[in-house]
């Protein structure tokens, strides 16, 4: 373990780590998320660093995550019709298996060769 600038600049020594050398009881947002947690509003309390310093991952402690939010059945709803708004072609009105490209504005049908 190094320390090295406190990302929060708290003026304290921030804890840096390894890749894969991290002590237990500390995870990354990938790791808090796939666990089923979150930060719960906590800062880091240590990184990791790699690819000579150039990629870092901000740790957070397990005993402080909190569990992560459901969305409400109306958010449900709404991303649904959000999502549904996506695959829909602005000419046709028909709703596609795959999102309508931004460029075109239209379904691939509808936008056949024009360029």
């Amino acid at each position: 373990m190094t320390t090295t600038h406190n990302p929060a600049d708290t003026g304290e020594e921030f804890p840096t780590y390894r890749y894969r050398y991290a002590p237990d009881g500390l995870a990354t947002r990938r790791q808090l998320r796939a666990a089923g947690l979150r930060p719960g509003g906590h800062d880091p309390v240590a990184q990791i660093l790699w690819r000579r310093g150039k990629r870092v991952a901000y740790l957070y402690r397990l005993d402080l995550a909190a569990p992560k939010r459901t969305a409400t059945p109306a958010q449900r709803e709404a991303i649904a019709k959000a999502l549904r708004a996506r695959r829909t072609c602005a000419v046709c009105g028909l709703v596609q298996p795959y999102y309508i490209p931004r460029r075109y504005g239209c379904c691939l049908d509808c936008h056949g060769g024009h360029r």
